[in-house]
């Protein structure tokens, strides 16, 4: 007998390929010293992209070359939820362990480029205390998971929609 094909575990395979992906590409920002370049965040958003299309093509594959608009809402959502919480994982480590100066280097970055900008000192201060809170370990691991599973959610909308085959009335 083979195995049932179902989009949690399409889901999990590729949300766990592609938190390894993102664990080396989180390397690779942290090494470089680039972990505060906001623009790397887009690649970070094709990342995304490319695994969910990857997931629900394999699983339309898989499934007669049929995939339906909530499966592959699913899919799309699941594994950046996986993907996600693995990057979120790897990163609170990476901080905590292995390199826990490097929330005090971007909270310093961040600072730079304020004032930069021209940004007053009084906003400065705001915006500096709101980002030491939001990136505090518990609450960063948090919001990480949360923002990849919605982020995740959102890209899943659209891709999903490109990506759906409904099966035909006449083989359901």
């Amino acid at each position: 007998m083979e195995p049932q094909i179902t989009t949690t575990r399409t889901a999990l395979k590729y949300g766990l390929i592609f938190g390894v992906v993102y664990i080396i590409y989180t390397t690779i920002i942290y090494v470089t010293g680039q972990a505060a370049n906001a623009l790397l965040g887009w690649i970070s958003f094709a990342i995304s992209i490319v695994a969910m299309v990857l997931a629900m093509r394999a699983f339309r594959t898989e499934n007669a070359g049929f995939m339906s608009y909530s499966q592959g809402l699913g899919i799309g959502t699941m594994t950046s939820a996986v993907s996600g919480f693995i990057s979120a994982t790897y990163s609170a480590i990476y901080k905590a362990f292995i390199d826990p100066d490097l929330r005090q280097q971007i909270l310093d970055t961040t600072r730079a480029k304020l004032e930069n900008d021209g940004t007053d000192e009084a906003q400065i201060d705001q915006i500096m205390a709101w980002t030491e809170k939001l990136s505090s370990p518990g609450l960063g691991f948090g919001l990480a998971v949360i923002g990849a599973t919605i982020a995740g959610f959102i890209i899943s909308l659209v891709v999903s929609a490109i990506m759906k085959k409904e099966k035909p009335f006449e083989l359901e």
